[in-house]
């Protein structure tokens, strides 16, 4: 088999017209000739850190999207499902990929909960984690999320960190604004890239310290334009990657988008390639094809690096991808879940006033951070929503066992009616809800018990919903059927006066504990900055 085309030759930093030879799905020869089609080849793209599960579909449904957006390889870190079902999540991850041909590198989960301030669906100790790290289909350790357990010396974190590098494993990092003497301790435990830098300046430091930048740009945090500039730079020490990427936003792109931005930017072409093929595929020491004699090809056709509109994706000689068509069959897998609650009521959402101030949640578009604004509430026994002044009722069920709900207050999100709620929230994927009144967020927050994992938007008696089967996170449903219904029930959302651009993502992190400032779990609200929990009444 011939494919000829205009090469993107990363390694001689050229292009020119060429033919690729391939047999036994592995590259047998490169030649240079003086003619060839009006396409450019170049190697299959690489995604260096992603959370598969927040597409909201299975590896399965994944790749069928992917593909056609020129990936051929992901590494990716399960800690989402992890947090859910544990090693037996991981498990179905890893079995779920091995039937389509998108190449799935994963890592072994090393924050599992992410926090012991949340209840989890499991945990994954230093012996989990060895466990998992064991196996021939685990290629790292996953983000290192508890950063202060790493420069403190927390000893269940060093016992982690010491099995990866007596296996010989990359340890990926998330340092969030994590600076000076504290950073130098962080990346001599060992850890080698951060996927949270938001400045250039964070990013310099960090590289100076020998650290792999993750360039992101997903759903929820979007970095490229505040560090493409190190491509001018420090090209040999960024990968780019996409983090979160929900189901409408992967139907529409993938790290191809991304390239596309640099090249018609300006960028070095080659080394905005080698950013999402060399760099990760020697980091993480994956077995992708690199454009090389010997090679599998791993390849994908496009029209222009300037545009990265994908014809053809090949992997390991076999065409996966044309022009709008998936060439292979996906098979649906049996789900898998962990969702034991029962109905809430609503005198278990109720709010006794019991001070005359109140902390109020800020929650920002586009953000994973929030702010904290303490507020007078008027006279009364009970403290209501302020749908005039934007304060909303948020509440966080518990969704392993029959523990009342955690209730707050939150700003910023501008709902003038109903409620709306999900199972997917970070990290441990309790049930979260925002609402004007308490009967909308009891129906909503009912629907998703009653799917054991979804989506659910309430106003009156009218309630509509995505399910999500697996884990209560994702469906094996096509990418296209989640995306047009997980689209519709946002813009239903919107309708009854969200701000927010994307509400079930900015929802989603309401309960990440470990962005700050202020979030609740399912056991109370918490200061992120203290890092402690902290009373809804200020006095």
């Amino acid at each position: 088999m011939i494919i000829s085309g205009k090469l993107v030759d990363i390694h001689r930093r050229e292009i020119y017209p060429a033919e690729i030879s391939i047999s036994g799905g592995i590259i047998s020869k490169i030649v240079r000739v003086k003619h060839c089609h009006e396409r450019f080849i170049m190697p299959g793209l690489i995604d260096s850190h992603i959370h598969i599960e927040s597409s909201m579909v299975t590896p399965g449904s994944f790749a069928a999207a992917a593909v056609s957006r020129g990936t051929t390889a992901v590494v990716s870190d399960p800690h989402e499902i992890a947090n859910v079902l544990g090693i037996r999540g991981v498990r179905f991850m890893i079995e779920d990929s091995k039937r389509v041909p998108l190449k799935f590198y994963f890592g072994a989960p090393s924050c599992v909960p992410a926090t012991p301030f949340e209840s989890a669906g499991s945990e994954l100790n230093a012996f989990a984690v060895e466990e998992l790290l064991s196996i021939h289909d685990i290629h790292y350790l996953a983000e290192m999320m508890n950063y202060p357990g790493v420069v403190y010396g927390d000893s269940e974190v060093l016992k982690k960190l010491e099995v990866a590098r007596r296996l010989k494993k990359p340890v990926d990092g998330h340092a969030p604004g994590l600076t000076g003497e504290l950073l130098r301790k962080y990346v001599a435990a060992g850890i080698s890239t951060d996927h949270e830098c938001t400045s250039a300046e964070e990013a310099r430091e960090k590289i100076a310290l020998g650290m792999k930048i993750l360039v992101r740009e997903g759903s929820a945090a979007k970095n490229l334009d505040a560090l493409k500039e190190l491509f001018k730079s420090n090209p040999e020490m960024l990968m780019l990657c996409s983090d979160d990427l929900h189901p409408e936003m992967l139907l529409k792109q993938h790290i191809n988008a991304l390239v596309a931005r640099l090249v018609s930017d300006g960028y070095d072409i080659f080394d905005v390639i080698r950013s999402c093929t060399i760099n990760p595929a020697r980091h993480y020491n994956l077995s992708t094809g690199l454009l090389l004699t010997g090679d599998p090809a791993d390849l994908v056709i496009v029209d222009n690096p300037a545009t990265m509109n994908v014809e053809e994706t090949w992997i390991e000689g076999k065409k996966v991808f044309e022009h709008g068509r998936i060439l292979f069959d996906i098979v649906k897998a049996a789900p898998v879940n962990n969702f034991s609650c029962t109905p809430v009521s609503t005198t278990q959402i109720s709010v006794e006033a019991k001070g005359r101030k109140i902390r109020i949640i800020e929650a920002y578009d586009g953000s994973l951070n929030t702010g904290q604004i303490i507020s007078q509430i008027p006279e009364g026994k009970e403290v209501d929503p302020d749908i005039e002044s934007d304060v909303l009722k948020i509440v966080v069920k518990d969704r392993y066992e029959d523990r009342p709900p955690a209730v707050g207050f939150i700003k910023g999100f501008g709902l003038k009616k109903g409620a709306f709620a999900s199972s997917v929230a970070h990290d441990s994927h309790n049930i979260i809800c925002i609402g004007a009144s308490d009967d909308d967020i009891i129906n909503a927050v009912n629907k998703v018990v009653e799917m054991k994992g979804g989506l659910a938007v309430a106003e009156g008696t009218h309630i509509e919903s995505l399910p999500l089967p697996v884990a209560g996170i994702m469906s094996g449903e096509p990418v296209a059927k989640v995306a047009q219904e997980y689209e519709r029930l946002s813009d239903l959302v919107k309708s009854m006066g969200s701000r927010m651009t994307a509400p079930f993502m900015t929802l989603s992190f309401m309960a990440l504990l470990v962005i700050p400032e202020l979030k609740l779990s399912d056991k109370g609200l918490f200061d992120g900055k203290e890092f402690r929990f902290t009373n809804l009444f200020a006095e």
